[in-house]
């Protein structure tokens, strides 16, 4: 087939304005790791970028580059390339509809859109609604409250006083990975959790929710839009933080031995299976804790595991992609070989030299970008090991390099 990729961030969509370094890392690495795979399995692959981007001539395993001058070009692309291709996979964040505005315009195309269905996308990016169906289903959730921004901060406090009990989860109901997360220990903390979610999300609701003890980690499905089959349990190094300062996703291990690993697999089998239209690559977020697992939000869409999760499987997770959508198929049998631990890096601007240098490093899947009016740059690095100490080992070994380089 010939496909499409679209990611939001590196794609254009943030033409005109800043590129948020951090997440320029995680989306870029994403790109680059699901083009180079439907390429291996034997498609022709375009891809749309920044055009800030493209005149740095960063390593993509693509066939064809579109560069992106305009934010509202993207979409205007993806509508007519769409005449001359078979199918467009979209990795975007939830946030401000962006996902699944984009979802539906490929799918007005009368082309394939390799991603969950945009109705199956509307059940879940709107966290508000997605935590009452998951606790009317009898998941395991957080204690949650979905409360209005536009209410009385003196009503806020009372209705978390008759609720929930400390430490509690403030995050926007529309948030991607930890974007406007704070962890609140008391009352005082409240108006700046609240005013902080106020600036970074624009929906009316806001969840509160208790604060669960216990090992981050997600779950990487494919599914059939019908069945689901769970492929790995992966470790998240997510830094929470109170509301003066920003929480964030840092990287994580793929796969993470647990002892309730067997659960979470068939918890977030039977999460997304209750949920019609989520189809392809599912991620799980989930939280396990002393003797249970919990679930904490699910991503209808690629997420940063994955550019772990392709080292380690015996079989090419973007053409089982395919098979889940078009052909109703899942891999018969999967195995996981190795570990590998990956992690965002910040540096300092890199010189053009450095830049360079750091693209040709096997090691780092996204290089750390020379943007002008930027004052840091991120690189995403990997390191892969038989054994998983190995693999942490090795992802030391290539932080050194970057570091070596920006010196």
């Amino acid at each position: 087939m010939k496909i499409i990729v679209y990611e939001h961030v590196s794609g254009g969509g943030c033409c005109e304005r800043h590129i948020p370094p951090g997440f320029l890392a995680e989306g870029f690495a994403m790109m680059c790791s699901i083009a180079a795979d439907f390429k291996a399995a034997g498609h022709t692959v375009t891809v749309l970028l920044d055009a800030r981007l493209s005149t740095l001539n960063p390593p993509i395993d693509a066939d064809f580059i579109v560069p992106i001058l305009y934010s509202n070009e993207p979409k205007q692309f993806l509508s007519n390339i769409a005449k001359v291709n078979d199918a467009a996979y979209v990795i975007a964040p939830e946030t401000g509809n962006d996902l699944q505005s984009t979802i539906k315009l490929i799918e007005e195309t009368g082309k394939v859109a390799l991603n969950c269905e945009s109705k199956g996308i509307s059940k879940v990016a709107d966290k508000a609604f997605l935590y009452k169906e998951l606790e009317k289903n009898g998941f395991s959730v957080p204690k949650t409250l979905v409360l209005k921004k536009d209410a009385d901060i003196k009503q806020i406090k009372q209705s978390i006083i008759r609720e929930l009990t400390y430490p509690l989860i403030f995050k926007p109901s529309d948030g991607v990975g930890a974007f406007g997360l704070s962890i609140i220990e008391d009352e005082k903390q409240i108006e700046k959790a609240f005013s902080k979610i106020n600036i970074e999300s624009a929906n009316e609701d806001f969840i509160v929710q208790d604060f669960i003890k216990g090992e981050p980690a997600s779950v990487s499905v494919l599914s059939t839009g019908k069945k689901a089959l769970a492929i790995s349990l992966n470790k998240q190094k997510v830094k929470v933080s109170g509301p003066d300062q920003s929480s964030s996703y840092e990287g994580g291990i793929v796969p993470f031995e647990h002892p309730l690993k067997d659960d979470a697999l068939a918890l977030a089998e039977k999460v997304v299976e209750s949920f019609p239209g989520l189809r392809g690559y599912v991620g799980v977020d989930i939280v396990l804790a002393e003797d249970k697992a919990f679930v904490l939000d699910v991503n209808p869409r690629l997420t940063t595991s994955y550019v772990g999760l392709r080292k380690v499987v015996n079989f090419n997770i973007a053409e089982a992609l395919i098979d889940s959508i078009l052909f109703n198929k899942l891999p018969m049998k999967t195995e996981i070989h190795g570990f590998v631990c990956f992690s965002k890096q910040q540096i300092p601007i890199p010189t053009m030299a450095d830049y360079q240098k750091a693209s040709k490093l096997a090691s780092i899947v996204s290089p750390p970008f020379p943007l002008q009016g930027n004052t840091e740059s991120y690189a995403l690095a990997i390191g892969y090991g038989e054994k998983v100490e190995i693999a942490c080992s090795s992802l030391e070994e290539a932080k050194k390099q970057l570091q070596d380089i920006s010196i």
